[in-house]
């Protein structure tokens, strides 16, 4: 497996993996909704022609098996603004990789914290579901500690995060 920064020749099969691992408790009109939003081979288009995002990805062969979206920019969010304290700080706003692959979660994440060290980031934050425990896990595992709590709204439903922080000194 291969973790690279994506580019715009790859937004398509973005957009395929991220439709493919939206969460499963997610309603079909929800899931409709986010990838409308935040999913689609517009939004990974942009997102890949934005300074402010990288778009990682990673492979096995030919097939992108998950990819990560990170965002440099300091939180606005006010719930977030309050929790995250390494500052300045990179999101990690999405890490989704296919059921089959979950070893390029890791590749991914550890990919993501070195860029944001490389660009001298202090910290790397991340919102991950309160039902979630497995990514909880995961995300503690690889240094995040939860710092606060967020909501936001996707299609219908509102959704409650703990939002996690890694201190990159």
């Amino acid at each position: 497996m291969t973790v690279t920064p994506a580019d715009i020749h790859d937004a398509d099969r973005l957009a395929a993996v991220a439709a493919a691992t939206c969460p499963p408790d997610l309603a079909a009109s929800d899931i409709h909704a986010l990838v409308g939003q935040a999913l689609s081979a517009d939004r990974f288009a942009s997102y890949l022609a934005d300074e402010a995002y990288t778009v990682l990805k990673a492979t096995e062969g030919a097939a992108i098996v998950g990819y990560a979206v990170l965002v440099a920019n300091d939180p606005t969010n006010p719930e977030v603004a309050r929790a995250v304290t390494a500052l300045p700080t990179l999101e990690v706003n999405k890490l989704y990789v296919r059921p089959e692959h979950h070893g390029a979660a890791s590749a991914l994440l550890t990919a993501a914290l070195a860029h944001a060290r490389d660009r001298g980031r202090a910290g790397a934050w991340l919102g991950v579901s309160r039902r979630n425990e497995r990514a909880q896990r995961f995300y503690r595992k690889h240094g995040f500690d939860v710092v606060g709590t967020r909501t936001f709204q996707v299609g219908t439903r509102i959704c409650d995060d703990y939002v996690m922080q890694a201190e990159l000194s």
